[in-house]
């Protein structure tokens, strides 16, 4: 029964990866589908859409199988050397500038969200 509740799951994360590609195609915005698509799934999180019971199992999965997705962007640096001249120092760096500033605003973001759980639980009880 876990493994068809997590098929299940990756089908309504598929959905919205789809709906992302269907409203670029029609907008021709700049933004990837699948940006579209995570704030299409976000939103409708947010405003309690659905329920993240209906999708924990399936990003669960995907989570564990993240690394995979690395593999074509360091075969394509192995492929491209010049990647690795001065040019190539420059993208590393804002590689590692970047992510530095995604790690330490997402920490942020969680302490927010946390202690705003917090608060909101001591107010209930």
């Amino acid at each position: 029964m876990q493994i068809i509740r997590t098929i299940a799951q990756i089908g309504i994360l598929t959905i919205y990866y789809y709906l992302g590609v269907v409203i670029v195609n029609l907008t021709g915005i700049f933004i990837p589908a699948s940006i579209v698509g995570l704030i299409l799934l976000w939103l409708s999180l947010y405003f309690k859409l659905i329920k993240v019971q209906y999708i924990q199992d399936g990003a669960t999965f995907f989570l564990a199988f993240l690394t995979l997705f690395f593999i074509p962007s360091t075969i394509g640096v192995v492929d491209h050397p010049e990647l690795l001249s001065k040019a190539g120092l420059y993208l590393i760096l804002a590689v590692i500038v970047s992510t530095l500033f995604t790690i330490a605003l997402t920490g942020k973001w969680s302490q927010w969200i946390e202690k705003k759980e917090a608060a909101a639980k001591d107010g209930e009880q």
